[in-house]
């Protein structure tokens, strides 16, 4: 079973190719790209390829990228050191490596140093569950 790249990553090959293409005189449509793309990838054509990919969106991160967002309203920098998937790609469950231990004390006098922690990011990079104050617990700065 081959691993397909999800629809979005497929469309940028082909986006590719047609450019690639049109730099040497062949100017083709984003549809004929597309099914191009799907016959270099062993399938009969871009609907196949798009029905093989389930057309679940990517994870909104990657084991072992370095991120940067708030975590309890303090910025942290860190790694991924797990991710898996939930809800085909509805959600993604992720542990973090900060880089320097992130301060989540709100007294000046006391601190409360986390090095790693775990938590669950929607699409967009934030998580269901909020602080008193009404921010999510953890936004990662995407893209």
């Amino acid at each position: 079973m081959t691993i397909l790249p999800p629809i979005d990553a497929l469309k940028a090959q082909a986006k590719a190719l047609r450019q690639s293409l049109a730099a040497t005189g062949h100017a083709i449509s984003q549809a004929q790209s597309l099914e191009l793309l799907a016959k270099q990838l062993g399938h009969r054509d871009w609907n196949t390829l798009h029905a093989a990919t389930g057309n679940e969106a990517a994870p909104v991160v990657q084991l072992g990228q370095h991120i940067r967002g708030l975590y309890l309203g303090k910025p942290f920098a860190g790694k991924v050191i797990r991710v898996s998937d939930i809800g085909h790609g509805a959600r993604t469950q992720l542990t973090v490596r900060f880089d320097a231990p992130v301060n989540i004390s709100k007294f000046d006098s006391m601190v409360i140093e986390r090095r790693q922690v775990s938590a669950t990011v929607d699409r967009t990079g934030k998580t269901a569950e909020r602080t008193s104050q009404g921010t999510p617990h953890m936004e990662i700065t995407l893209g």
